[in-house]
């Protein structure tokens, strides 16, 4: 498996590539805008983009998600049904947070859902599907167990955590998805969160003090 991480939006979201080495099939993940700077960089590797994957609802992580779909011809696989409220008031977030909304997406339409224990194949890998709620009700992570590697999205960041003052975001039931599901894996699992730098689960679960101190 090969990863290529575009930040994108004033929000420097990580949208990232991913694909595999055999077939050279490729998703898309989280593509939050900057339609075209994400065009010209899968233009720049040897890949097909064959889905478009989210991790949640949130306009900085789907504003390019229509546009892209119809520019590829591929489905737009999750996150999981909670969201669907938030991907119905797209344009109710852009006001909020006071951006512009992305060409052709007053709505985001999955083809889709995913619910915890599912799988997301590219070409060869396989990702399971967690349920994560916290930062969203319908937050989902990617996890490749063949290469230890999980794509976060905003439910743990390094040495952070989710912000929970957004619609439907929720302190204890984030810290739960933390807790139960993620540090319950190994400590030697690298995840790319939906903002800043990549970190370990083991490197979170022993200085990541914002999980310890919230009960």
């Amino acid at each position: 498996m090969q990863y290529h991480i575009i930040p994108v939006t004033s929000f420097n979201q990580n949208c990232s590539i991913i694909w595999c080495e055999i077939t050279h099939e490729a998703a898309l993940v989280d593509p939050g805008g900057d339609t075209n700077k994400i065009r010209s960089e899968v233009n720049n590797l040897d890949v097909k983009i064959v889905k478009i994957l989210l991790t949640h609802g949130h306009i900085d992580h789907v504003g390019s998600a229509v546009e892209l779909k119809e520019y590829y011809s591929v489905p737009i696989i999750g996150p999981n049904k909670a969201d669907q409220i938030l991907l119905d008031s797209l344009v109710l977030q852009c006001n909020m947070l006071g951006v512009d909304v992305p060409n052709n997406t007053v709505t985001v339409v999955p083809d889709f859902w995913l619910k915890d224990g599912d799988m997301v194949q590219v070409g060869y890998e396989i990702f399971n599907v967690l349920h994560c709620p916290g930062h969203s009700p319908g937050h989902v992570v990617y996890w490749n167990k063949i290469q230890k590697f999980i794509i976060m999205g905003d439910v743990l960041f390094k040495e952070n955590i989710g912000r929970t003052d957004l619609p439907g975001g929720d302190i204890k039931t984030l810290i739960n998805s933390i807790k139960n599901k993620l540090f319950l894996l190994g400590d030697d699992i690298t995840f790319l969160p939906g903002h800043g730098a990549q970190s370990t689960i083991g490197h979170e679960r022993l200085n990541n003090t914002f999980v310890g101190i919230i009960r």
